[in-house]
């Protein structure tokens, strides 16, 4: 990042990575020269920025995935996309590094939807961790990643405990604590086969799709295949996690809290480039004092630094690569 002084402070000189005074009069403490560097917020390169998502976004038609061994790689390199772009939100996809950056088509046979295929048929493959995560929407994380989102999650080890401890304080719902109890108790189940199961048959849709979004969201089910079962000769096989990745819960012992937050949120800016403390909240979902130390922590390891938008008011912060 260049420095320059600012308008109408000649006396100001540029020194390293900040301004300290030409006068002899001026105070030289490190206290000065913090207040004389921040005078300037870094401004983000809009340029740089734009290339930087094309990038890690996967746009450019040259780079489009072709194949279910590329969107592995592309899953592993960013450590988490969302299956379709999320409106309002900014995070790589699935369906953007294949198809562009269009809305998803609503034509069946578009090239697009092969992302649909590559998806089902990895479900029960463990090439990466697949299920309702972020803001409960399709999401894909890569297996190097999945520990730092299961640290964060209510589960502490035991799938026979951690559920009724969260449906005794008011975390679970009714309903899915039975369906919980029944993937429990009788494994993998179809969507239809487990609503039955669950007595939750009468129930209304949205309560039994909440429940299924719930427990996908604590990383306590997720899908692991496709039944040709119902009326659309479709339907999702769940699964609870410990069974279909009984690794997961160790793996993320080893893994506190706020190392697993600085972690996801570092693979947040390495693939946005630049965003706000807002857009990092509304993404993960994460209490304010929670989140705001994880970003101290990464200000203070100079991987994203605090800047100003050109165009948009407010504080951003951003990769420095990012900034002019």
């Amino acid at each position: 990042m260049s420095l320059r002084a600012p308008k109408g402070r000649s006396n100001l000189l540029v020194t390293g990575d900040c301004f300290v005074a030409k006068s002899k009069s001026a105070p030289r403490n490190d206290i000065t020269k913090k207040m004389y560097y921040n005078y300037l917020m870094p401004i983000i390169d809009i340029k740089k920025l734009q290339s930087h998502r094309t990038r890690t976004f996967n746009l450019p038609p040259q780079r489009r995935l072709a194949s279910p061994a590329s969107a592995l790689k592309f899953v592993d390199a960013r450590g988490f996309v969302y299956f379709w772009p999320i409106k309002g939100i900014d995070l790589p996809s699935l369906w953007t590094a294949v198809a562009g950056n269009r809305p998803v088509a609503d034509a069946h046979d578009d090239p697009g939807h092969i992302t649909w295929g590559w998806k089902d048929n990895a479900l029960d493959k463990k090439i990466w961790y697949y299920g309702k995560i972020l803001r409960k929407k399709a999401t894909m994380i890569s297996l190097e990643i999945a520990p730092y989102f299961y640290a964060l999650s209510e589960n502490y080890g035991s799938p026979d405990e951690d559920y009724l401890l969260a449906y005794e304080e008011g975390r679970l719902t009714q309903s899915a604590k039975q369906v919980y109890e029944t993937l429990l108790n009788e494994g993998a189940l179809n969507t239809l086969d487990l609503r039955k199961a669950a007595k939750l048959a009468n129930a209304k849709d949205s309560e039994f799709n909440k429940a299924l979004e719930v427990l996908q969201a604590d990383f306590k089910i997720l899908p692991v295949g496709v039944a040709q079962a119902g009326a659309w000769k479709y339907s999702h096989i769940y699964e609870i996690v410990p069974r279909h990745f009984p690794k997961l819960p160790e793996q993320a012992r080893k893994i506190g809290e706020s190392a697993a937050r600085m972690k996801l949120l570092e693979l947040y800016f390495e693939s946005v480039g630049a965003a706000t403390e807002s857009d990092a909240a509304k993404l993960f979902g994460w209490k304010k004092e929670l989140l705001a130390r994880a970003i101290a922590g990464l200000i203070q390891k100079k991987i994203i630094i605090e800047s100003e938008h050109p165009k948009q008011k407010g504080k951003w912060l951003a990769l420095p690569k990012c900034t002019k």
